[in-house]
């Protein structure tokens, strides 16, 4: 798999990847750095324009030399994505990859039941950081603090969905369509829309299709 396949600016540049499954974010910029190294034979700066959760896939904006620079104005692009929710069954990771820890029993879920509760999340609102993130408590990441089973005070963070809405509603499956702001858990905002109808939930996939102006 190649993730560089045009000529590259060394200087400033950036590059959009469809990031796949089961890569970090970091193995992008790893491999992207390797790619330029062999194919240039000069060491550069590469990083990324915002995290995507492993189990995720979709645009990841890799950044080259002095464009590095300009991460901070970058995270803060809006960013669309299309998630699917399985309402149902909870997970301490808030998506598919982490361990089932509750059940809940789900007669027949309404289409308008549904397209309410998913209005009422537009605009601000106060998000839970889930366990398993990088974000620090007293200087350790959350998901280390979640991996040794201790007890984390979750905090919470005011962020914005700028559209929401309903793609499809197959059964106890959900597929959504989300334009955010800066720093969303679009894994936590899949629990959040499960809360307010009633039930456990997790988000069952994750694409991102849009960071900013690029698709």
């Amino acid at each position: 798999m190649k993730f560089v396949k045009r000529e590259i600016n060394l200087e400033e540049d950036m590059v959009v990847v469809d990031k796949p499954e089961e890569w970090t974010s970091h193995d992008v910029v790893a491999k992207v750095r390797g790619e330029i190294r062999e194919k240039y034979g000069e060491k550069v700066k590469v990083g990324h324009g915002g995290t995507l959760d492993p189990f995720a896939t979709g645009v990841l904006l890799i950044l080259i030399g002095k464009m590095v620079k300009r991460f901070e104005e970058i995270k803060d692009w809006d960013k669309e994505y299309v998630m699917e929710v399985r309402l149902g069954v909870a997970t301490d990771t808030g998506d598919r990859t982490g361990k089932k820890v509750k059940t809940t029993e789900a007669g027949e879920v309404k289409k308008q039941a549904v397209e309410k509760v998913l209005k009422s999340f537009e605009g601000e609102y106060l998000q839970k950081v889930p366990r398993y993130a990088a974000v620090k408590v007293k200087g350790v990441r959350m998901y280390k603090l979640a991996r040794e089973g201790k007890k984390i005070k979750q905090p919470k963070r005011r962020v914005k969905i700028k559209e929401i809405e309903l793609l499809r509603l197959q059964g106890l499956s959900l597929k959504v369509r989300v334009v955010c702001g800066s720093g969303t858990y679009m894994r936590q905002l899949a629990v959040d829309i499960g809360e307010k109808l009633g039930l456990a939930a997790h988000a069952k996939e994750l694409r991102r299709t849009r960071v900013g102006d690029y698709r």
